[in-house]
């Protein structure tokens, strides 16, 4: 078996270990090759020693190992540590850097192809490479083949451990084939794990092969298994992974992926910000990787394409992909003074911005009547109206909506200056977060639906993929939109099953065909935040709205109901009504968070804000599974599952 360590480091020993990369090491009865990792010399302290230096003091030791002398220098090592600290974040930054480029993925690609080519390989001699492209920490690249065709799975464990086996079919373009070239994801860092190797054939013949490896550390610190705080008997739960999707920081950020066990399968870092959502076309998987940045990366870990929003744009919570391929992209303009309010088109051939939506335009005799704010300040009441107050908006007829000519086209300028991280997420003091999209859906004809969660109203585009968008209908709070030019646009509540408070700052919006549906409905489910909260409307108020509505970040000393809620609206178009469905009163979350149905009928919700949990839901509600993750910062953006078929898995 031949082997070839790398990962985010370039390959020279003792590179960087305060960066959490060693190399891992691989042996089989095949063939063995192991690669020897320096160890640092630990010296054995007293533990009153050990608990003067966690608190700052430093120890005097002599050969003996004697504590003889005391000298407090707290400021001194204190500042030597984090400037440690700080050196070691930014070498992995750098490095992160090099590994999001075409240069270092080409350059990859063809050390993989040149070993490849330097042998045979079989399944008594798999080509074993950890990594080789960056992109998955714990990853294994596999390449052989065989005389017969067969399909191939594998089974991950590790002996030494309490760690549940994970088992998957490797994705081939045919069921059964002689080459074999894949990503085994799943191993457990910082020990020996078994990978055991089940070729199939057509016939039914079955050959076993297992090799063992030691898998080096993880680059983050994030858990290896998160707390499971609830578990349902005899449940179980769909095939697939958790996508972790910002778990934000201050230092180098990262996807992750977890088993149904609360395993960590995958460690995938970025450049910064967070990933979204995955979106997948054509054996490719597309994610953000910062704040400009959106990438590509195929099934081995290889990024095949690099898109930029450029320095102008920020990149903001969601994208989606057209039939043409082509990247729809929330985003805010760097030069304008509202913020979060523009849906951007990405060809997906050139990688160029080919249209520009302004919602600022295009609700312009909305937006010139609300207040310079944004989250985390608010402006000041002026009347007690419930309703838009009254601003000329003479000037909204010279507005652009739509722009199919974009003078930026360069990337962003520093790919080092991570400060625009908070102008993506909530804006600056100086822009107006008078909308707030959050979410973005395309329906087949070339509509869309978007979420706003400064209005707290759901909105369908029609024409959007035409150039020609026109707002077809909204889904809001009556009173919120009285006096408005908006109004005539919301659906009708059915309230033929009872009443219930409209959303509050939702999130994750959803659309759902169903076939057994009539013409012209469908279902539109999403995380309902149930928080009221408009700071460019300074004098509207929620609480009076709904009573059940929260109006403060925390649930402890709400007003509300102190929940958030999974919501399913029916949506008739032809009889311009909506509908609750279902609800299911879920950990309350102000901002931020998501919700999937799942294949089985379950539902997936994630309480972002602060908690880091996410829950699996029967159709009735009945939590089945809870998971507790480490909260890096303050939030856990979106948790997806994804079964990964045709991509990862079979």
């Amino acid at each position: 078996m031949d082997t070839n360590d790398n990962d985010a480091r370039d390959n020279t020993p003792n590179n960087n270990p305060a960066s959490g990369s060693d190399s891992g090491t691989v042996d089989s009865t095949a063939k063995t090759a192991t690669t020897a990792i320096a160890k640092p010399v630990k010296r054995k302290l007293s533990r009153k020693a050990t608990a003067w230096i966690a608190a700052g003091v430093a120890v005097a030791v002599i050969a003996a190992g004697t504590v003889t002398a005391l000298v407090v220098k707290n400021s001194v090592d204190s500042s030597a540590a984090s400037a440690a600290a700080t050196a070691a974040s930014t070498a992995l930054t750098q490095k992160i850097e090099k590994i999001y480029t075409k240069t270092y993925q080409s350059d990859a690609a063809t050390k993989l192809a040149a070993k490849k080519a330097a042998d045979t390989y079989t399944e008594n001699n798999m080509l074993v490479v950890r990594n080789p492209y960056g992109t998955n920490t714990t990853s294994l690249y596999v390449y052989f083949t065989t005389t017969d065709a067969t399909s191939v799975s594998y089974t991950v464990s590790a002996p030494s451990t309490d760690y549940a086996d994970f088992s998957a079919t490797a994705y081939q373009k045919s069921t059964y084939q002689k080459t074999h070239e894949f990503t085994v994801l799943g191993l457990i860092p910082n020990t020996t794990n078994t990978i055991t190797f089940t070729m199939k054939s057509q016939s039914g013949t079955v050959v076993t092969k297992s090799m063992t490896y030691k898998m080096g550390k993880l680059l983050g610190t994030e858990e290896v298994q998160v707390t499971k705080a609830k578990t349902t008997t005899g449940t179980k739960m769909t095939d697939g992974l958790y996508a972790i999707l910002g778990n934000d920081s201050n230092g180098q950020d990262y996807m992750f992926y977890y088993d149904n066990e609360g395993v960590l399968r995958g460690e995938v870092p970025i450049l910064y910000y967070r990933a979204h959502r995955l979106l997948f076309k054509n054996g490719l998987m597309y994610f953000s990787a910062s704040t400009h940045d959106i990438v590509a990366m195929d099934r081995l870990g290889k990024i095949e394409k690099f898109y930029t929003t450029t320095s102008r744009y920020l990149l903001h919570h969601d994208y989606v992909m057209d039939a043409d391929g082509n990247l729809v992209v929330l985003a805010s303009d760097t030069k304008s003074d509202t913020t979060q309010d523009r849906i951007i088109v990405i060809n997906g051939k050139s990688g160029k911005i080919t249209r520009v939506v302004d919602m600022s335009a295009l609700m312009c005799t909305y937006e010139e009547t609300t207040s310079l704010a944004s989250m985390g300040t608010k402006a000041s009441a002026t009347s007690s109206s419930s309703s838009s107050s009254s601003t000329d908006t003479s000037d909204c007829s010279s507005k652009t909506v739509v722009s199919d000519s974009v003078s930026s086209t360069t990337a962003a300028t520093n790919p080092d200056d991570h400060s625009d991280e908070e102008a993506a997420d909530t804006g600056t003091s100086t822009t107006k977060d008078w909308l707030h999209l959050n979410t973005i859906q395309l329906l087949p004809g070339g509509a869309a639906i978007l979420s706003s969660r400064e209005t707290s109203t759901i909105i369908k585009l029609a024409n959007i993929e035409k150039g020609t968008p026109a707002i077809d209908y909204m889904i809001g709070t009556a009173s919120f939109w009285k006096g408005t030019d908006f109004a005539k646009y919301l659906l009708k509540k059915d309230t033929s099953d009872g009443d219930w408070a409209d959303t509050g700052g939702q999130h994750s919006v959803t659309y759902e065909a169903d076939d057994s549906l009539p013409d012209g409905e469908y279902y539109l489910y999403m995380f309902d935040n149930n928080y009221g909260s408009s700071n460019t409307r300074p004098d509207y108020s929620w609480s009076s709205a709904w009573s059940t509505m929260n109006t403060t970040m925390s649930a402890s000393d709400n007003t509300g109901d102190g929940y958030s809620h999974y919501y399913k609206y029916l949506v008739d178009e032809k009889a311009g009504t909506y509908k609750l469905v279902k609800s299911i009163d879920v950990p309350y979350s102000a901002i931020v968070s998501s919700a999937q149905d799942l294949s089985d009928g379950t539902i997936l919700t994630d309480t972002g804000w602060m908690s880091g949990t996410w829950g699996v839901y029967s159709s009735d509600g009945t939590l089945l599974q809870k998971y507790q993750m480490k909260v890096l910062k303050n939030i856990i953006y979106r948790v997806y599952k994804y079964d990964f078929t045709g991509f990862y898995f079979s």
